[in-house]
């Protein structure tokens, strides 16, 4: 796999970033990309490890050493071909997987692991270059139909997959735009969104329909949905926003993130008008939570040209090394500082905001935060406590909350009779992906809940399957780590 001695020879390297004070001036992805040559040291680094444990860390079972093996031999087509085999959507995960296959990698024991995402990357894009990812229609069409509700990457994988085994697929979109949380919340100096509609335009020559602007639930109930095709398909995602109920929560200025960030998407897309105009410019901006959605919303506030950016995230600092108790091959809760983080924001630890603070028109002047700490017990969930005398006061214009999800939006459930789980997803079997009501399956985000672009990839093809077998008695169509290497 790669060069025998390739991890001996070469050190790790992956793209370089746009200065700093270009990129914030504009939406556009900032990457450097690696020379041809340099990404074929990559490719060598890639050991002959024996077991491969980055295919247990890939939730999609991709074949990364042979696609490694394959870019170090400058074979790409082979490479793209190998790639697609186990992953419909390379371009979109090469950019925002946080990679777990990189922390199970086994030169990453006690080297730096090899710089897989960016070789995923780098072969799809290489592929739509040189011409070779095309519409491949099936050969033959079954006299099934099958509805796609939600057209995320759980979705439009699942529409590919039904729609290679020969099935009728239409998939419903409630925004103007396909795409989901890829185009109506990832920022576009992540993941410009003509990557998306480069996708869309293969997906539709090979005979996939998208209904855009369709709410299912509200324009068309669950049951014509039902009545009307063969199968369905439930892949919404995890859209319910995660509150935070303390006092001064309904002042103008506190904003959930979810709202802040799709309409700057549109904004960039060329939407001039917005009801309520959500903007950061010269404004004291705290974003309260410190994951993917608040990196984006430092991000896009910088860019907007606010007066500060202060991150708030209620947990300890993480450490940069595996934590104890994370092992290798496991993913480790490590200290992620994003490219947005180094953009200009400054972010704190431990912190807990206790209310906002407003002047008599309702609009957000300043909050008031306390340190906490975590309590552990052994056997019990640690506690948290606030740390007494550290009260303090922010100014601040503008709350961002990025406090994720807490479920799934249950309308058409109701309607169909579809029994949600403890954590309010729609309950379908990891075993098959159906509901208790037959025909109707579900994947993705609104299955298992908030959870990686990689998953709900990984989840649309695996409901493609089942949804297959229960049309057709059988299916052709691969399981995770089951290449179908003809398809590109």
């Amino acid at each position: 796999m790669g060069k025998i001695t390739g991890f001996l020879e070469f050190d790790r390297k992956v793209e370089s970033y746009a200065p700093v004070e270009d990129r914030v001036k504009n939406y556009n992805e900032f990457t450097v990309p690696l020379k041809e040559t340099e990404l074929k040291d990559q490719g060598a680094r890639c050991m002959d490890c024996g077991i491969p444990f980055c295919h247990s860390g890939c939730p999609l079972g991709n074949l990364i050493p042979d696609f490694n093996d394959a870019v170090y031999r400058a074979k790409w087509e082979k490479a793209a071909q190998i790639l697609h085999s186990t992953n419909n959507f390379p371009e979109f995960t090469g950019r925002l997987c946080p990679a777990p296959c990189e922390e199970a990698c086994v030169l990453g024991i006690n080297e730096d692991p090899v710089t897989i995402e960016n070789i995923e990357k780098n072969i799809v894009e290489t592929g739509f270059e040189k011409g070779w990812i095309v519409a491949q229609p099936p050969k033959n069409r079954t006299d099934k139909k099958v509805a796609v509700v939600g057209s995320g990457p759980a979705g439009l994988a699942a529409a590919q997959q039904l729609n290679r085994a020969g099935h009728t697929v239409t998939v419903f979109e409630r925004d103007e735009k396909p795409g989901g949380l890829l185009r109506y919340g990832i920022p576009d100096f992540k993941m410009e969104k003509h990557i998306i509609d480069r996708r869309l335009k293969v997906l539709e020559e090979e005979g996939i329909e998208f209904k855009c602007g369709v709410h299912v639930g509200k324009d068309i109930s669950g049951e014509d949905l039902k009545n009307d095709f063969d199968a369905v398909v439930l892949s919404g995602g995890a859209t319910v926003r995660r509150n935070l109920p303390i006092e001064g929560a309904d002042l103008k200025g506190v904003v959930q993130a979810m709202d802040f960030l799709p309409q700057n998407n549109r904004r960039v897309d060329g939407v001039k008008t917005f009801e309520n105009e959500i903007m950061a410019t010269g404004k004291d901006v705290v974003v309260i939570g410190g994951g993917d959605t608040g990196s984006d919303c430092i991000g896009t506030s910088i860019r907007h040209g606010a007066t500060s950016v202060s991150n708030f995230e209620i947990m300890p600092m993480s450490t940069v090394e595996r934590p104890e108790g994370q092992p290798w091959p496991f993913w480790p809760m490590r200290l992620k500082t994003s490219t947005s983080h180094k953009e200009g924001a400054e972010r704190f630890f431990s912190i807990s905001t206790k209310k906002f603070l407003g002047d008599k028109d309702g609009n957000l002047t300043g909050l008031v935060t306390s340190e906490v700490e975590w309590i552990k017990t052994p056997g019990q969930r640690p506690q948290l406590k606030e740390v007494a005398g550290t009260e303090k006061e922010w100014k601040c214009e503008l709350a961002l909350l990025a406090l994720g999800f807490t479920g799934s939006e249950m309308t058409i459930a109701e309607q169909l009779g579809i029994e949600a789980d403890g954590r309010t997803n729609i309950k379908a079997s990891e075993a098959d992906y159906k509901t208790n009501v037959p025909g109707i399956f579900a994947a993705g985000d609104q299955r298992r809940g908030q959870s990686l672009i990689v998953w709900a990839i990984s989840e649309g093809r695996q409901a493609a399957y089942h949804v297959d077998t229960y049309l057709m008695g059988e299916s052709a169509l691969p399981l995770k780590g089951e290449g179908d290497l003809p398809r590109v």
